[in-house]
Parts: C-alpha cells; sequence; structure tokens
C-alpha cells in the first residue's frame, strides 16, 4: 500500500440466426468467456480441500476474458480507513456511486479496495450486504473491483465505531491493519477469528462474475518503519507468513472462479537469489501475478520483465507517484504496451490524505503540497491535474 515511508526501493443476450450475424467484438467476447469457462471447470478438483492454483493456461483464458485492466485503488473520499468505509453508521453509496462515476469517465474498469475483518465480525450479515451492494454501483459503471482481504500496513490497533478525524497534513493518518496486531500476534486464534472471516467473504461471492480477483494480503511483511514500527510484534514476519499460508488454503477451499494473488513490494525480483522467502511464497502461489512498484520507468522495466519470465498475466496492483517519477505519463503507455494491468495509489482526495508524501510522518505539511503525490481527483470531482486526465483516457480508449 501507499507504504509507511519506505526505506526500501520498492522494486451479458440475444440468440443470432446465423453465426456470421455476430459482431465481431461480440464474438471475441464470447470465445474469450467460453475458454475461461472451460479453464475454470477444469481448475475445481472435486474434493474437500477445494482448487489447487491456476495453471498458466487457465490463468491466461482469464486474462483473455478480462482483457486490460486499468484502475485506482479506492476508498471514499468520506472514509479515513476500511472501517468507516464498511460499517452501517458510516456506509456511503450515493458517494461511492459518484466517485465510481468518475472512475468510468476515466475509462477505468477495475479498482482495488480494501475489506476489514473487525467489519465483518461486528456484522457479518449487513457487511456482506453492503460488499454486495458496493459490487452492484461498481457493475452499474462497468467496473470490475479487485477485493483485498488482510493489510499490514499503518495502525495496527484497529477498533470498530466511531473512527477519529483526520490528523492535518499527515499521510494515511487513520488507516488500520488487518488483522490487528493483537489478533496477528495469536496464531492460535486464526481459525477461531480469521477463517470464518476469510470463508464468508470469499464463499459469498465465489461464484460473482462482479468480483476480478482476490487480493489475500497486502504487504504482509511491512514492518511500518516510519510510522508505528515501535509497537509491530518483533516476528510480524513469520506470523504473516502463517496467516498468508492458511489464507491461501482457506479461500481456495471456497472454490472461487476469480484468481486468488498476494502482491511482492519489496526486494529484488530480478535475481532469485536475492528473492525474499515470503515473496517467493507469493510468487509460487498465486493464480495471477501483482505486486508493486514506485520506482522510475527503468527499474519498472526490469521489474516486468523478469515477473513476465513467470509465464502469467502481470497486474501492478500499486504505483503512481509522482515526486519520485512514478507517473501516468511515464508508466501508463508501458504498462499498456505490456498488457500489465496498472492499478494506481488514490484516487479522489479525502480523509485518506494521500495527497501528502510518506515523509509527513516526520515533518506533517502545513498546507496542500506543490505537488501532490498521490490521488486523481479533488473531493468535488475537478481533476488535479487536467491534462493528465485526458492522457489517462486517451490510453484507456484505445483498449
Amino acid at each position: 500500500m501507499a507504504g509507511a515511508c519506505r526505506l526500501v526501493s520498492k522494486p451479458r443476450g440475444e440468440a443470432y440466426p446465423h453465426i456470421y450475424t455476430v459482431p465481431m467484438k461480440q464474438l471475441r467476447f464470447l470465445r474469450g468467456t467460453l475458454a475461461l469457462l472451460v479453464a475454470l471447470v477444469t481448475a475445481v478438483p472435486l474434493h474437500a480441500q477445494g482448487r489447487g492454483r491456476w495453471t498458466p493456461e487457465q490463468a491466461a483464458a482469464w486474462q483473455q476474458q478480462t482483457g486490460w485492466l486499468a484502475g485506482s485503488n479506492y476508498a471514499p473520499a468520506s472514509a479515513i480507513n476500511q472501517l468507516e468505509m464498511w460499517q452501517a453508521e458510516t456506509w456511503d453509496p450515493r458517494g461511492i456511486d459518484r466517485e465510481l462515476g468518475w472512475a468510468q469517465g476515466l475509462g477505468f474498469n477495475t479498482m482495488r479496495v480494501f475489506l476489514h475483518d473487525q467489519a465483518y465480525r461486528q456484522d457479518p450479515a449487513g457487511f456482506l450486504n453492503r460488499v454486495d451492494e458496493f459490487l452492484a454501483i461498481a457493475d452499474r459503471h462497468h467496473i470490475r473491483p479487485m477485493l483485498v482481504l488482510f493489510d499490514a500496513v499503518w495502525d495496527p490497533f484497529p477498533r470498530t465505531g466511531r473512527q477519529r478525524q483526520p490528523t492535518p497534513g499527515l499521510h494515511n493518518s487513520g488507516w488500520v491493519q488487518s488483522p490487528g496486531a493483537e489478533v496477528l500476534r495469536d496464531s492460535t486464534r486464526y481459525a477461531e477469528l480469521l477463517q470464518p472471516y476469510v470463508k464468508g467473504v470469499v464463499g459469498r461471492f465465489a461464484g460473482d462474475r462482479r468480483v476480478l480477483a482476490w487480493d489475500l494480503f497486502n504487504e504482509p511483511d511491512n514492518r511500518n518503519g516510519g510510522s508505528y514500527g515501535a509497537f509491530e510484534p518483533a516476528n510480524k514476519g513469520a506470523l504473516s507468513m502463517a496467516l498468508l499460508r492458511r489464507t491461501f488454503a482457506w479461500a481456495r477451499e471456497m472454490n472461487p472462479v476469480q484468481p486468488l494473488t498476494a502482491a511482492p513490494w519489496k526486494g529484488d525480483y530480478v535475481d532469485p537469489s536475492q528473492t525474499l522467502p515470503i515473496t517467493r511464497f507469493m510468487l509460487d502461489n498465486s493464480d495471477v501475478i501483482t505486486f508493486h512498484s514506485y520506482d522510475a520507468l527503468p527499474d519498472l522495466q526490469r521489474e516486468v520483465a523478469a515477473l513476465q519470465r513467470l509465464g502469467r498475466p502481470v497486474i501492478c496492483t500499486e504505483y503512481m507517484a509522482r515526486p519520485r517519477g512514478s507517473t501516468f505519463e511515464t508508466m501508463l503507455p508501458f504498462f499498456k504496451q505490456q498488457h500489465v494491468g496498472a492499478i494506481n495509489w488514490g484516487f479522489v482526495s479525502g480523509k485518506s490524505q494521500t495527497i501528502y508524501p510518506w515523509d509527513s510522518w516526520e515533518h506533517p505539511y502545513p498546507a496542500e503540497p506543490p505537488v501532490w503525490f498521490h490521488d486523481i481527483f479533488r473531493t468535488d470531482g475537478t481533476p488535479y491535474r487536467p491534462a493528465e486526465v485526458e492522457l489517462i483516457r486517451s490510453v484507456t480508449a484505445r483498449s
């Protein structure tokens, strides 16, 4: 995620009377859909353990059906974090509908959206109904979200109920981890507290075409060194790895038709001897490959080339930090040319305050920064940079 002061380089039809009357665009869609259905049927073994990892051919069929993906990481401007987005008292479907309309206007066809285990545990039926309503809103705007189950970044002490107000000038001042440190520290309670959440959510939407993919755990080994590092478990990496393993297994037991993935975010993807064990686990177990990179174009090109050699669809689920040289102008045309999915961090400037850079945790900003770090629109829908919005539209229009 827009990580805590990163100190490392990241890395639906009528029957046609004759086949020849089918428009070519419709024919390509039907052909891709048929290939995906065949692949998914063969992917699901008939035993209690659920399906295994997709083969490269099954992943390729999924990519053929979805086409090139472009979108943003999304939280409504009215929500400081995942709990404020999903709890009944602050659920904002009208605002979400308005903002996803702006995304549709950019030509975006996906958005990456974070859920939270405590929001589910507090009100399972209500939470699932709100996720269903969100998917209905997104579907009206021709957007298929990627849903994120867990997140290791920012405040490790989440609490349901009323959320605090943003700290002025501070990037992501109220975002919370899922699960929180209290639960993460006690692996003996994962099955009790977290398994029902994973199976409840994935099971409810396992056959739902409106869900693009499941991102199981955002940056599981992020220790939040610039913000909450002093409060993190000393063995966070090992604990997160144990939870990640179980989450893959729990999700696969639900036999989802959507791909499962988890995104490497640091270390070296290019040299296998330098790849971190948790990174290797994510790459070896994901149905489709996702990754994060806020690097400039030359480094991004090396990372993409290395990941493409794995023979699976590749999606960058976090990029775009303007002052670091990761911009729409340089990155989006490259992603499109390489058929690599592109999901930037930040959509609308709001309570998350990700217009401010990571270093605002050391030096809070007294006013709007001269160059926005993330985000595309102001709260009223005005583009931060109109030329940038036109660039995005020009690239997505060629899809």
